[in-house]
């Protein structure tokens, strides 16, 4: 009767939690039975391992094996844990040092002729190893170079199962080791130039990505709503190093990292279709939930191009996620926590037809009130600001050149800068994320300053969320100023981005 273990990691969403595989020898029927709440595709090992260890020339033990994975009561999935289950075999078997196995966290799936294949969740899963301690990781060579985005953690990338057995017989062979690590090429962003007339549209994005606020851009085709949204990201700074790690995080859940290149360091761009559902947009799946589009989008860009076409309970379901930064998705399995800390931006018809001139619309008014109805109020009161645009009138022949991506973009660095400084040490870092608490007791502005905010909630024009939106704004639009705080005309500007009315 003999007795191993090993170490393998299991995600619960971003969060990697370490899962120790005990392997037990002992007489009786040949077989192998594993217990710890595995699901369908790691229930299925038992055949890949054994074929694995077999075409890699080992000898499969003719006995009764057991494998239990604890904690026993954490539901676990996926095919990452193959990798430790043939090694904690082989090694309750002598075939390997056992004492090897400590403190290495084995991860990869194995294809039946001995091949480690790559698998998602790979820097979640090394995060958790090196936050508990454990200070090497075997992983698929494939997945070294997102291994290797965490410091502190000697990560070893093996081809095979046979080369990972030779490795763990003797130390002195070698697996393959990290290379320099390689940025990833520019991508190319379109410029804001190439947006023709719509100066307060650019304004109002020149707002948003500034302060990190939510943009309602509503028009007809044509206007240039698409092009805007494509070109925010261009105006957003570059992601921070633990941002960069928030959103590689997600993304390697997701399994939509590049092998050479997996650190992201550009905020995300989204577009899903309005044939999305629910889960497609905020997540979902059986067992525990995936990642979703406003997920994928953390730190960057969620655009919903004709969102009025998107189904309510798609866009109803936006609503908890903009207002907390995050997603909670209870399913089967457990609660699963993702960031969902994006920068939202819609865009919208006027009405089903849509002519380029409002005088040519032959839709019922019943219908123009159902068609943007889809967008309810409570959804809108998220969205700080809501610009109507018009059809393009000059196709080139005004004088002066639209501004740049670049000169846009050197503004809105300034204004980030600007309330990064501001907000130091309370974990914010534009103004957008800022509760309302914060600025009407320790930023309080003098009443004369928000005199347009209080008579606007007298007469019932906003809410008290409105409001509170309408004060970050105003932070934004002075930031953008370069002023200390905000004038009462920073907040009159504040208002009119937000009312749709006032375009």
């Amino acid at each position: 009767m003999s007795l191993a273990s090993a170490w393998a990691v299991a995600l619960h969403g971003v969060d990697g939690v370490l899962v120790e595989i005990e392997a037990h020898i002992s007489p009786g029927l040949p077989g192998l039975h594993m217990v710890g709440l595995p699901d369908t595709a790691l229930s299925e090992a038992r055949d890949r391992v054994r074929a694995a260890v077999l075409n890699s020339g080992e000898r499969w033990p003719p006995r009764r094996m057991t494998l239990a994975l604890s904690p026993a009561t954490l539901p676990k999935g996926g095919s990452s844990y193959d990798l430790s289950l043939a090694c904690a075999l082989l090694a309750a078997d002598g075939r390997i040092p056992a004492q090897r196995l400590h403190g290495l966290v084995l991860i990869g799936e194995l294809a039946l002729d001995g091949r480690l294949r790559p698998v998602r969740g790979v820097l979640p899963a090394v995060l958790a190893a090196r936050q508990v301690g454990i200070g090497q990781v075997v992983v698929p060579a494939d997945s070294l170079a997102e291994a290797s985005l965490v410091e502190g953690v000697q990560v070893y990338g093996a081809t095979c199962l046979q080369e990972a057995l030779r490795w763990l017989r003797n130390p002195a062979a070698e697996l393959a080791r990290p290379g320099p690590r390689r940025p990833a090429p520019p991508a190319a962003v379109p410029d804001l130039g190439d947006v023709l007339g719509q100066g307060d549209a650019r304004w109002a994005v020149e707002v948003a990505a500034a302060g990190g606020h939510h943009l309602l851009l509503t028009g007809p085709p044509g206007t240039g709503k698409t092009m805007l949204a494509q070109r925010m990201v261009g105006l957003l700074p570059a992601l921070t190093d633990s941002e960069a790690l928030e959103v590689t995080a997600v993304h390697s859940v997701a399994g939509l990292l590049a092998p050479e290149t997996p650190l992201i360091t550009v905020p995300p761009f989204v577009a899903p279709h309005h044939t999305s559902s629910v889960a497609a947009l905020v997540g979902g799946g059986s067992g525990l939930a995936k990642p979703g589009a406003v997920s994928r989008a953390h730190r960057g860009v969620l655009f919903l191009d004709e969102v009025a076409e998107f189904g309510p309970r798609s866009l109803e379901a936006l609503r908890t996620p903009l207002e907390d930064g995050e997603v909670r998705l209870a399913r089967r399995d457990g609660v699963v926590r993702y960031p969902a800390r994006c920068q939202l931006v819609l865009a919208a018809n006027p009405c089903p037809c849509a002519p380029p001139d409002e005088r040519d619309c032959t839709c019922a008014p019943s219908a123009r009130r159902r068609y943007l109805g889809r967008l309810s109020g409570p959804l809108l009161d998220r969205v700080d600001l809501q610009v109507v645009m018009r059809p393009v009138k000059d196709m080139g022949q005004a004088d002066a050149e639209p501004e740049s991506t670049a000169t846009v973009r050197a503004r809105v660095l300034q204004a980030r800068a600007a309330a990064r400084a501001r907000w130091a040490g309370t974990g914010w870092s534009t103004n957008a994320e800022v509760p309302g608490p914060v600025l009407r007791r320790r930023f309080r502005l003098p009443r004369a300053v928000t005199e347009p905010i209080a008579a606007a909630l007298q007469r019932g024009m906003v809410t008290a969320r409105g409001a509170d939106r309408t004060l970050r704004l105003a932070w934004t639009v002075a930031d953008l100023a370069g002023r200390d705080r905000p004038l009462v005309e920073d907040v009159s500007v504040a208002m009119g981005l937000r009312d749709r009315r006032a375009a």
